[in-house]
């Protein structure tokens, strides 16, 4: 998995700031496996978008991940630690991403796996809605409205066997009140979290060093970043 260098954060950072979550993620989907083609990106399973992303984010930031919930019981925000490697268990080798959407039968059903472009087709809806919404998208064969409570659990059975990644999902136990829940892991949002922080720290180094030596934002950022922090000491010190 490729390290972005300085420029390329920024770049990226900058691209996507102002677009949609859904779009966001593609955007970082396209840099973490520049090998894919960026127009079938929206259209691959959610796990193997999710499981390029964690690759991406272990090459940049670490194999361990710090993270946070808030009970929804009581407030009390959670701190809890993941390891990439982990999360990464059950995926499919790298190499074996992008492969074709998986296809299960389940309650009279034959259906795919979900995927960005079916995730923005049904954002603006209500959750029940959206979710039967999501389901007659990716229902290959049979009559989705039709289902029962019982068939629509086998169905999402299905759905989670065919793409386990797509959903990280990590049992809590709440210090404050004592609730067990569940806490998901939105890895485009975590990983653009961070993107966000270090172009932050960037910026303001960029500022610096070009306010105190006069230098360009490219030359600044072509500095390796040992160099760059020893010139920013040099500024310190000086000040």
């Amino acid at each position: 998995m490729r390290v972005l260098d300085a420029a390329e954060l920024l770049s990226l950072w900058e691209r996507g700031t102002p677009r949609h979550a859904l779009d966001r993620a593609a955007l970082l989907a396209a840099a973490a496996r520049p090998d894919w083609p960026a127009d079938a990106i929206a259209d691959l399973p959610l796990g193997a978008i999710g499981a390029s992303l964690l690759r991406l984010r272990a090459a940049n930031f670490g194999p361990h991940i710090d993270a946070h919930a808030d009970c929804r019981h009581c407030g009390q925000r959670l701190a809890f630690a993941l390891d990439v490697a982990e999360l990464l268990r059950d995926a499919p080798p790298e190499e074996a991403d992008g492969r074709p959407m998986p296809v299960a039968e389940a309650a009279g059903l034959r259906i795919r796996a979900p995927s960005l472009r079916d995730l923005a087709a049904v954002a603006g809806l209500a959750p029940a809605d959206a979710a039967d919404a999501l389901l007659a998208r990716c229902t290959l064969a049979g009559r989705p409205g039709a289902i029962d409570a019982a068939a629509r659990a086998q169905v999402d059975e299905a759905l989670e066997a065919l793409d386990p990644q797509a959903d990280l999902a990590f049992a809590l136990t709440c210090v404050g009140c004592g609730l067990q829940d569940m806490a998901q892991l939105d890895t485009a949002a975590l990983l653009w979290d961070e993107i966000s922080a270090r172009a932050g720290a960037l910026l303001q180094e960029v500022h610096r060093l070009a306010s105190s030596y006069g230098w360009s934002e490219e030359q600044i950022l072509a500095l390796p970043a040992t160099r760059r922090a020893h010139y920013l000491a040099l500024v310190e010190d000086a000040s």
